[in-house]
């Protein structure tokens, strides 16, 4: 078995089209997709090694300095599975872009630190 970390992505534009919802659209479809996603995660909960958070505004840091910027980051988890494919299947129709305004969940293996067992 290995980690997998899955990036929830939104953009600008998704989040624009939320907010167009009316609030009361806006809040039935929070209430669902929350409800969906704990579903989710009880569905997956064996696999789940760390629930993740949603993610904030961002700084960059390099070697000019730190600054602002904006990706399309919206939050993380961390599950475990057999191959990518298999983590990649857990994430299929996931409430983040089904029923939120999310657009995909990029899935990536977590690999080992070399030199380190």
């Amino acid at each position: 078995m290995q980690n997998f970390l899955a990036v929830f992505t939104g953009t600008e534009a998704s989040m624009g089209r939320w907010q167009q919802l009316s609030e009361a659209e806006r809040k039935q479809r929070e209430e669902a997709g929350m409800a969906a996603w704990e579903a989710w995660g009880r569905r997956h909960a064996d696999a789940i090694v760390d629930d993740g958070a949603p993610l904030g505004k961002t700084k960059r840091v390099t070697a000019q300095g730190v600054a602002d910027v904006r990706n399309d980051l919206a939050a993380y988890t961390v599950v475990r599975a057999e191959s990518l494919e298999a983590a990649a299947r857990m994430f299929e129709g996931h409430p983040h872009f089904a029923i939120f305004p999310g657009d995909g969940v990029d899935v990536m293996p977590c690999l080992p630190i070399p030199g380190r067992d």
